[in-house]
């Protein structure tokens, strides 16, 4: 027997909404879809409709070009719901999402995109093992620390760490995929410290046959990313780093497709030396990466969102609270 149909509210109480013009159909949208109950829910849908119909208005937007764009969102979640991660990274907003929740104080590691191949089924490797099986690359060994604002050696970090193989594919992008590659996930030791054996990242182009690739084609843009590896770092009582290195030099250092290079996260490979190799048991003469990360506690992060999301919301002329942490009208 089917299970009856969910009760639908009644029209008592809601708004009228008569004579709706180009004028009024904002305010009167933003108030039908304030009977929630949920403040948070209220301003976010109230300030997604105002934004959504002032650019109707300011660009005077067709149907044809409304029409383009429908079928354009359509055409994403009918390739994967990995296209709209790719369209939130090319359109800067993944970047932009992160840097507002993830603030990082002086001295930390900036957060970068997470992209869409993360996965969850990288193996849990021990320090010094190899998360490639790809023979074609250049080996690397990376040696990194996880270390907090102070100094300090932070044990028993989880590092998510994923990159390309040598033809600048993530091993989920190769039909019949087997046991997962190019990544892994390590604990930092007692002193902090991590380290593998990789591939020399390379350049590569983000999947482009889709309506992101085309929407990148008609703005005159390429959709390349720069060489670089990925690492996610989580801790309870730990603020979680998504973050990534780029080579410098690269020929797309300036112009990434997703806008995940900052500064701070450009590097120089070096080349192991006859006592490093020996340290750490590899080749002399390979690719060395060298990175200190540092990572900031879950109450300087929220401490410092708190201050950013106040001093942006008071020079929008907004009067606003906080709860967990999020902005809600203050109304009291």
């Amino acid at each position: 027997m089917a299970p009856p149909p969910p009760q639908a509210p009644t029209s008592a109480g809601s708004p009228p909404l008569l004579d709706l013009t180009i004028d009024n159909i904002t305010p009167n949208t933003v108030r039908i879809n304030s009977q929630s109950g949920n403040p948070r829910l209220t301003y976010l849908m109230g300030r997604l409709v105002t934004h959504l119909h002032d650019f109707a208005r300011e660009t005077r937007l067709s149907n044809d070009e409304w029409m383009a764009a429908i079928s354009f969102l359509i055409g994403c979640g009918q390739i994967s719901n990995d296209e709209f991660i790719l369209l939130s990274d090319v359109l800067g907003l993944s970047l932009l999402v992160d840097s507002i929740n993830h603030p990082k104080p002086p001295g930390s590691t900036e957060g970068s995109v997470l992209g869409p191949f993360h996965t969850h089924d990288a193996p849990l490797l021990p320090n010094g093992a190899s998360m490639t099986s790809d023979p074609a690359g250049e080996p690397m060994l990376a040696v990194c620390t996880v270390r907090d604002t102070r100094g300090r050696p932070v044990a028993g970090v989880a590092v998510d760490i994923w990159e390309t193989d040598s033809s600048g594919h993530y091993d989920v992008q190769h039909a019949g995929r087997g046991a997962p590659s190019e990544r892994c996930v390590m604990r930092s030791d007692e002193r902090g410290r991590f380290w593998f054996r990789g591939l020399r990242p390379v350049s590569y182009p983000i999947p482009h046959d889709g309506p992101v690739g085309k929407l990148l084609l008609l703005l005159g843009r390429h959709c390349w990313r720069p060489a670089h590896v990925h690492f996610m770092f989580a801790k309870d009582g730990w603020d979680r780093l998504i973050t990534a290195l780029y080579l410098r030099g690269d020929p797309y250092e300036t112009s990434d497709a997703v806008f995940g290079v900052k500064k701070s996260l450009v590097i120089d490979l070096d080349k192991v030396d006859r006592e490093t190799a020996r340290e750490y048991g590899v080749e002399e003469g390979i690719w060395l990466l060298r990175y200190d990360f540092v990572l900031t506690t879950q109450d300087e992060a929220e401490r410092l969102k708190d201050q950013l999301a106040t001093e942006a919301l008071e020079k929008l002329g907004l009067r606003m609270k906080l709860v967990d942490h999020l902005p809600v009208p203050d109304l009291d």
